[in-house]
């Protein structure tokens, strides 16, 4: 079958590889209809490649038909059209018994001391062979794929794999849901800040105010009711946004950006030098002297009022990253953070975007629709934020 695999920095290539197989009685097998390109997957295409050998199928946001089930597997039909969630959990465990789903202890990938094996996502969390392909061996899958019904066409689902409940979770996590007259700040509109702001409407916060840099994403939040800060044009965005609420700050931050912000070079060339190492040594030095670009992250303890909560749904890796201790400790603020646990999201997200009316606009989120073999240069346009690509849909 043709999947996209990893070979390289920033190179990505179409190529052969063996059909999946069933090997456990909890496997099945998905031929896929729709992927997608992750902010994420841009990470593996740029820092995290020390993680990844070469061959490695990418991709976490997927979708598709059923076409075979192992002996365990009764939730399950061939034939069914699912959405999998991009962490692989059993369902049963001590964490999922309590929705910690991308903890699942069945699937932690203890030995590298990580949380829930991932669909497509280095060694640090299983090496497991991703989405952005024609078909996939789905683990678990006694518990994973949701089936969907038949309403609507592929991008209403889609979504509900990844970046959706990543995004709810992330606004969730704020606790603005129950605080009528709040104000949410979201640092980052790509796919996933773009989600949560509509989360945040959907919920009911009335005012929530977007950051970021790229015309196409101010343009597209403002349109769906968002306050926008281009941060171009301001020399302190964690200033503008107590300025904008009266001198407290928000409520609640959204950080939806994650290890790669713009604004700070030194940290830009620690990553490159880091990430341009051999191998063994490159992984030593991410896991004992990591850092990240924390910009976002900073700029979200900043802007945030007393007392507040910041949220983080941007993925960060460093292990030595230099934190404004005495600000966050002094402000009193909530940290929440972490991968989503798809799972607990699902009912209530599937509801939702099931009804008559695309209520979340998801069919009109990507830019780029194209086929799978096009996938490397969609993934250099992604990177590049280029031909005004906000995100892009894969069809094998």
């Amino acid at each position: 079958m043709r999947a996209l695999t990893w070979h390289g920095k920033q190179d990505v290539r179409i190529t052969d590889v063996p059909d999946p197989t069933i090997e456990q009685p909890t496997d099945a097998i998905i031929r896929v209809t729709s992927t997608a390109i992750c902010g994420s997957d841009l990470h593996l295409y740029g820092v995290l490649g020390p993680y990844l050998s070469k061959g490695d199928v990418l991709g976490h946001e997927f979708m598709g038909i059923v076409e075979e089930v192992g002996p365990a597997v009764t939730n399950l039909a061939v034939g069914d059209r699912v959405v999998v969630p991009f962490n692989i959990s059993c369902g049963r465990c001590w964490m999922c018994e309590r929705q910690l789903f991308a903890q699942c202890e069945t699937t932690q990938v203890v030995e590298k001391g990580k949380g829930a094996s991932l669909f497509g996502y280095t060694s640090l969390y299983g090496s497991v062979p991703g989405g952005q392909a024609e078909r996939v061996r789905v683990p678990h899958a006694d518990f994973g794929p949701v089936v969907l019904p038949k309403e609507h066409d592929d991008e209403r689902y889609l979504y509900l794999s990844d970046i959706l409940p990543t995004a709810w979770q992330a606004v969730q996590y704020t606790g603005l849901q129950d605080e009528p007259g709040s104000t949410l700040a979201v640092i980052g509109l790509g796919p996933v800040g773009q989600l949560a702001l509509r989360s945040a409407r959907q919920m009911g916060i009335g005012r929530v105010i977007g950051v970021d840099l790229v015309d196409e994403r101010l343009e597209l939040a403002r349109a769906h009711g968002a306050e926008v800060v281009d941060l171009r044009e301001v020399k302190d965005v964690a200033a503008t946004i107590v300025d904008m609420t009266d001198g407290r700050g928000a409520d609640a931050t959204v950080d939806a950006v994650g290890m790669e912000a713009h604004g700070n070079p030194l940290a830009e060339k620690v990553i490159t030098a880091a990430g341009s190492l051999p191998g063994p040594l490159a992984r030593t030095a991410i896991e004992k002297a990591g850092i990240d670009r924390l910009d976002a992250l900073h700029t979200a303890i900043s802007a945030t009022r007393r007392g507040g909560t910041v949220s983080l749904s941007g993925v960060y890796g460093g292990m030595a990253d230099p934190m404004p201790l005495m600000e966050m400790f002094d402000k009193g603020l909530e940290m929440r953070m972490g991968q989503c646990h798809v799972k607990r999201w699902t009912d209530e997200l599937l509801e939702l975007v099931s009804g008559a009316e695309d209520v979340l606009d998801l069919e009109n989120l990507a830019t780029h629709r194209v086929p799978l073999e096009d996938a490397p240069d969609a993934y250099e346009t992604f990177q590049k934020k280029e031909d005004g690509c906000i995100k892009v849909v894969l069809t094998p």
